[in-house]
């Protein structure tokens, strides 16, 4: 698929998509790069690192969050992805759920809308989408974990999703799935979801996952989130093992070091000669 003017081989190789807060109280980075300067050397940084493409959040969606006015999303996100684009030959996502947002990022020169609500939150979002041919990533989500048969629902929900992207005309080739780890979920949830997360290949989009430094991490190693490296990189392997195309993460360098690792292993020798 192509977002901006990169093309991203999507069978074939496992993607980094660097994370890049501008926010005060994003749960492991809040106020960091509050700044578009800072900003912008967090981005060049993590393009030397191996990003392969930068997504730019100007509200923080942990659990409990406060929610802020589009303006003052437009206001955190748009000088960033402007400095950004004008100083670094990388594609832009951003992260909102907002049509007045997407539409003030993608005029600021932003590739991707990365939807955490899959085009349900905001009517407006799947038309501007394909009116601008921005690509989007589509996340599952819900508002409470509640669900009869969880995983059979996750995917009805997922296709629910790319439905309305496809009915307001956004083309298969500009479109990203990604099963929402620590979204509309329980700690158990999000540990089956990664178990089982090859079934969303049933739709045939490429695949993002986001765990980075995430609860289901904490939780399992009961460790604060500034110390959830290791646990994020195993999930990384994981998505490369089950073929998803894009990881999204806060950690580039270490993340690209396993992607790397774990590509040169699946790529190398058949049956056939271990066999010999």
């Amino acid at each position: 698929m192509k977002i901006g003017n990169k093309s991203f081989d999507t069978a074939e190789h496992t993607y980094i998509m660097g994370i890049l807060n501008v926010t005060p109280d994003s749960f492991s980075d809040g106020g960091k790069w509050n700044t578009p300067d800072e900003a912008l050397g967090r981005a060049e940084q993590m393009v030397k690192d191996g990003a392969d493409i930068v997504d730019i959040g100007g509200e923080s969606t942990r659990p409990g969050h406060e929610q802020i006015t589009e303006e003052e999303e437009i206001q955190r996100v748009v000088p960033v992805i402007e400095a950004v684009k004008a100083r670094i030959d990388v594609p832009v996502s951003v992260d909102t759920y907002k049509s007045r947002v997407a539409e003030a990022a993608l005029k600021a020169g932003a590739d991707l809308i990365n939807d955490i609500w899959g085009l349900k939150y905001d009517s407006r979002m799947a038309a501007l989408i394909a009116e601008t041919g921005a690509a989007c990533c589509l996340m599952h989500n819900k508002e409470k974990a509640e669900y009869e048969e969880f995983y059979q629902d996750m995917l009805r929900e997922t296709e629910a999703c790319v439905k309305i992207a496809r009915e307001a005309g956004i083309p298969d080739n500009k479109i990203i799935l990604d099963p929402g780890i620590g979204f509309g979920k329980t700690y158990e949830m999000n540990l089956e979801t990664l178990h089982y997360m090859e079934r969303f290949h049933t739709f045939g989009y490429p695949m993002l996952l986001g765990t980075s430094r995430k609860s289901v991490i904490g939780l399992t190693l009961n460790l604060p989130a500034d110390q959830r490296e290791e646990g994020t990189l195993v999930t990384t392997v994981m998505a490369v093992m089950k073929k998803y195309a894009f990881v999204r993460v806060h950690d580039i360098k270490a993340n690209k070091r396993a992607i790397q690792m774990a590509e040169a292993i699946l790529r190398t020798g058949t049956e056939e000669s271990f066999s010999r």
